[in-house]
């Protein structure tokens, strides 16, 4: 009732009331003794009461609420958030209360006074909110609030300022992830047994290198060693880039959330630390299937949940990195895959055989993840 009231220019303040009340009275005691002077009161208090009714109402029409664009941050970082209220009318507006309805889920809406706006001028309301978890939040109301001139009335009116705030999964700063590198090593063995690979000669050089033991004398630059009087090895961009790394996501298990959002995080990390190696990586979900592309990954984690719709049931039919917390769930993986096992907090749970075939991590719950990430696998 109180909502309602306010939302249509009526709701009295305390001051509102009291001046009602002293209006009743003087009435009553008009009404009882025929008094002129008691009349005259009367109807100067009314005329004061529908003035407070009014002026808030129009003093809130003139205004236009406009968002600005909020830029994406990792879990734990503040989002700006940043409103423009212009007001369009050739007079002042005083005294105003901005809320702005944020969803519950992220933090209680944010109450914000302004003193002032001057005339067909804008005024740029900026604050910070604190972030917890990652996750996609929308919201779509800002609420104009005031009182003045007298502060007798409130009035209220809500205006659509639609708002997209995307807080992606904490990244850990991995200074070395064997469970990458090994898969890496691999592929260039794969690679530097390649016949094409071994006799190529044109657009494949990255850089020149001086002669080390063990190297393959079909990669020394004869041109360069005999002006250098050394011999120069060819360094080839296959080596350094270019081979794929596919991390994958199980979906479809029986997920701890805890669990579930170390695998997020642990998900965006290697992202990250393959992608500084130089290597092709991508993301596979049950939902979103294969994609790559830094923005469209960390929204695609941000956004992400446990038992998503598996839209893209097949796994790829190449070496994958695979974050599970299901035992069976390792059959499906080619050879050469590795897996991060998560561990359930007080489980007690440790790799079957089955995982013992292939290289990985159990994820401790009480263990830092970040000195996780960064031991060989077993």
């Amino acid at each position: 009732m109180k909502t309602w009231l306010e939302d249509r220019g009526i709701l009295p303040a305390y001051g509102g009331g009291v001046i009602i009340g002293i209006t009743l009275c003087f009435f009553g005691a008009a009404t009882n003794t025929m008094a002129g002077w008691l009349y005259a009161i009367c109807g100067t208090t009314i005329a004061v009461l529908i003035l407070s009714i009014i002026l808030p109402r129009r003093s809130l029409l003139p205004l236009k609420v406009r968002r600005l664009a909020i830029v994406p941050v990792s879990a734990g970082d503040d989002l700006s958030i940043s409103l423009e209220i212009e007001n369009t009318s050739n007079q002042p507006i005083n005294l105003l209360e901005v809320t702005d309805m944020l969803p519950i889920v992220l933090n209680q809406p944010k109450i914000t006074p302004i003193e002032a706006i001057a005339p067909k001028s804008c005024h740029r309301l900026t604050y910070y909110l604190p972030t917890s978890k990652r996750g996609i939040y929308h919201w779509q109301e800002v609420q104009l609030r005031t009182a003045a001139p007298l502060g007798l009335f409130w009035c209220r009116r809500c205006q659509q300022a639609a708002a997209k705030a995307l807080v992606y999964p904490q990244i850990l700063p991995l200074q070395q992830c064997p469970l990458i590198d090994s898969l890496g090593q691999e592929m260039e063995q794969k690679l530097e047994n390649n016949r094409y690979y071994q006799r190529a000669s044109q657009g494949l050089t990255r850089n020149l290198r001086q002669y080390r033991q063990g190297d393959s004398t079909r990669l020394i630059h004869w041109k360069t060693s005999a002006r250098l009087g050394e011999f120069q090895i060819r360094e080839l961009e296959v080596l350094t880039g270019g081979q794929e790394v596919i991390i994958c996501l199980d979906t479809l298990c029986d997920w701890q959330e805890d669990s579930f959002e170390r695998a997020i995080i642990a998900a965006a990390s290697l992202y990250f630390y393959a992608h500084r190696r130089q290597l092709n990586v991508k993301l596979w979900t049950g939902e979103t299937g294969l994609i790559q592309g830094e923005r469209v990954i960390l929204e695609t984690l941000a956004g992400i949940e446990a038992k998503a719709r598996q839209k893209n049931a097949n796994l790829p039919n190449l070496p994958l990195i695979w974050l599970t917390s299901n035992f069976n769930s390792i059959e499906q993986l080619t050879p050469g895959s590795r897996w991060l096992f998560f561990l359930a907090a007080d489980s007690g749970e440790s790799p079957s055989p089955l995982i013992r075939q292939f290289s990985g991590l159990a994820i401790e719950a009480e263990t830092s993840l970040q000195q996780q990430l960064q031991k060989p696998p077993r």
